[in-house]
């Protein structure tokens, strides 16, 4: 039907043009470019970078939800994803899209109103390369970049993808094809490059950061984080001196520190940050003495050309797996009566740090947990350490946890109350080598000994774990506030204009508290224990704050005590004022231990040989003492035709495609044998207990 306009037509779809052009107070922006990623903080109602800007402080200025109107949010909608896996990421907001990601790599595109699937995207990650991912199967999030999307895999590639269809427009491997990296970590933009890290320090790996074209995914620039053979020529002059620092024959089993969390950027320095894995092997006896540049450390680089600028040692030849890619802050504060533009970090290792970002000169470290490794810091930055846990003798109990006080979990800071938001882990960890230590390069080469049973245990069986999330005043060195957590693990931070920090806990809750004192105002039951970062944004004068859910990570597929919390498939919740929606609370079903069926010939020194080899290969997935931690099989449950296929599924890899990788280069089927004579003792004492128990 033809339309016959008239001057009132004519009218009304100018204004129609002009509400569309001024997007009620928007910048009128239909790609994120540099410009905008450099602006992101005007842009009150997109999250278009994993920090909402580049100074990842993860503050909004958004107010609509505000401590006087908190108490009235509730569930606008929600996304349920498949897998019981930790769901890490932070999601992405352009333009009434909501970007986020899950376990394996998988990206999800979500109508940011309604929560309804535009698009999915898989990367078909071989799940056997499950095997090489130290700490679940996780991923942080993508990079948005002119109408594209950018996605780090499991297995080391670097994928940009159409935003509106999710159609691959190019995909490039990182990392060495088969390799035991991992990618885990969220993408940044930095003029018009992608530039990501890399995870695998449990392994023999050598730790680098590069940058990608983001029109063609070409090699832009690539900086190796540690020195390497010394027998070639260094790739540059930061490298040649690191050198120095190291002894040994540390490059034969790679070194470590894989940057694989954190990146930031200062568009005013040109300068990109980020930190640096533990070294590998984790033990000095193992690897040789020294500093071992640049492991646990923050590093500038230039954001041109990958040069090293400067970098800061946290951890000078780290002993403890102290990683230093924790979340990194920047913010201009006045220290001592000047203006400094710093660099911020909640380090694993216990201490706050306060950098100088221009030139990587060190103002403050002050412990915000309990600390046994050093004493403190000296005005050098250099820690003074307790010569007595260096040394290791026999084992030692070492605080913080090699989890650290602080791990990857996003931290906020609110300009306005000038504190910083965190989740503090205050617990301990056992250090121990074996005696026999020797390296497998197609395993872990940690070098810890994760069936030690010596004298130590009893009093490490005595230690205790607790949580808090933490509000930490950064110039005056001090916390202001501390509010106690049921489980000692929780997730990441938000804070907002509204005078609000958010925080998701392991038991599920979802809750907000005043910034400037702490006080709870809110929560809401997401039926999943939460480890991300929330966020929030706007969409048509709406308010919406958004949170993944998903419990896991290294201690709960340990198993440990400290990794306790509700069990779940991964789960999207977003919330806004006035909503009234529901989620589905589903308690994970916890069928009683079988007792086996299944006859094997081992004898008792087999299976205390199968008890190491557990601790040693299998614990990592299948939980301490084979106890499962929920993310995967309890093999006390396994049935009677799994025993009979044991070595086909150990060695042969026949489920490789379930994410059982094959142990044939590291185990002979005589060890596999014991270790399944393991697992079925400890089915029949579990049985046992819980016949016993019942009467």
């Amino acid at each position: 039907m033809r339309r016959n306009w008239n001057r009132s037509g004519w009218l009304a779809l100018a204004a129609v043009l002009i509400l569309g052009i001024s997007g009620c107070g928007k910048p009128a922006q239909t790609q994120v470019d540099d410009a905008a990623l450099r602006d992101a903080d005007s842009d009150t109602a997109d999250w278009i970078t994993y920090g909402r800007t580049y100074s990842e402080q993860r503050f909004s200025p958004l107010k609509q939800v505000d401590e006087q109107s908190v108490g009235k949010l509730g569930l606008a909608w929600s996304k349920d994803f498949p897998e019981i896996r930790a769901y890490e990421a932070t999601p992405l907001v352009k333009d009434g899209v909501l970007y986020t990601t899950g376990a394996w790599s998988i990206v999800w595109a979500l109508d940011a109103k309604t929560g309804a699937q535009l698009w999915t995207y898989d990367p078909k990650v071989p799940r056997d390369h499950g095997k090489y991912v130290c700490c679940d199967v996780v991923n942080r999030g993508v990079a948005l970049y002119k109408g594209r999307v950018y996605l780090g895999t499991l297995d080391g590639r670097l994928i940009g993808l159409d935003a509106k269809t999710g159609a691959p427009v190019w995909d490039v491997q990182t990392t060495p094809k088969d390799g035991p990296y991992a990618i885990t970590g969220a993408p940044i933009i930095v003029k018009g490059r992608v530039v990501i890290g890399n995870a695998g320090s449990e392994y023999a790996v050598r730790g680098f950061l590069s940058a990608y074209d983001a029109d063609t995914g070409k090699l832009a620039w690539k900086t190796y984080t540690v020195p390497g053979d010394p027998s070639q020529p260094g790739e540059s002059e930061a490298l040649k001196n690191a050198a120095k620092t190291w002894t040994g024959e540390w490059w034969k089993l790679g070194g470590g520190g894989s940057p694989w969390s954190s990146i930031v950027y200062d568009p005013d320095l040109d300068l990109v940050y980020f930190g640096t894995g533990n070294a590998a092997p984790w033990y000095d006896q193992s690897r040789g003495k020294g500093d071992n540049q640049w492991v646990a450390s923050i590093l500038a680089l230039k954001g041109d050309t990958g040069e090293q600028a400067w970098g800061y040692q946290t951890t000078p030849g780290d002993n403890w797996d102290y990683d230093s890619t924790q979340p990194l802050l920047l913010a201009n504060l006045k220290i001592d009566g000047r203006d400094r533009r710093v660099i911020m970090q909640a380090n694993k290792n216990g201490f706050f740090y306060v950098i100088d970002r221009e030139n990587g000169a060190f103002i403050s470290g002050t412990p915000y947990t309990d600390v046994n490794w050093a004493t403190g810091i000296d005005a050098n930055g250099r820690p003074m350490e307790n010569a007595a846990i260096r040394a290791m003798k026999d084992a030692t109990i070492v605080r913080p946890a090699s989890e650290g006080a602080h791990n990857w979990h996003p931290i906020s800071f609110n300009p306005q109350t000038g504190l910083v938001y965190l989740a503090v882990l205050n617990s301990a960890s056992l250090h121990a080598t074996p005696k026999d230590l020797k390296f497998n390069p197609h395993d872990q080469v940690t070098g810890v000994d994760r069936a030690y049973h010596g004298p130590v245990m009893d009093k490490y069986a005595k230690e205790t774990a607790s949580g808090t999330l933490l509000a930490w005043d950064p110039v005056a060195r001090k916390e202001v506030w501390h509010a106690d957590q049921p489980f000692p693990k929780s997730g990441g931070t938000l804070t907002t204009a509204g005078n609000l920090v958010f925080q998701g806990r392991a038991d599920g809750k979802f809750e907000a508290y005043r910034a400037t004192d702490g006080k709870p105002l809110w929560e809401f039951d997401t039926g999943v224990g939460v480890v991300a970062g929330p966020m929030t944004y706007s969409l048509d004068g709406t308010q919406y704050v958004a949170v993944m859910s998903g419990w896991g990570g290294p201690t709960v597929l340990n198993n440990r005590p400290i990794g306790k919390g509700k069990m779940g498939r991964g789960r999207l919740t977003v919330y806004t004022l006035g909503a009234t929606g529901k989620v589905e609370i589903v308690d994970l079903p916890v069928p009683p231990i079988p007792m086996p069926t299944f006859k094997l010939a081992v004898t008792p020194a087999q299976v205390k040989d199968g008890a190491k080899l557990f601790a040693t290969y299998c614990a990592r997935c299948h939980g301490a003492n084979v106890v499962s931690g929920g993310e995967v099989p309890d093999l006390r449950r396994s049935a009677e035709s799994t025993h009979k296929s044991f070595q086909d599924i150990v060695r042969g890899g026949v489920l490789h495609e379930f994410g059982m990788a094959s142990f044939a280069e590291d185990l002979t089927a005589e060890q596999v044998k014991s270790i399944e004579g393991y697992v079925l003792s400890r089915a029949k004492e579990s049985a046992m207990a819980e016949a016993k128990a019942k009467h």
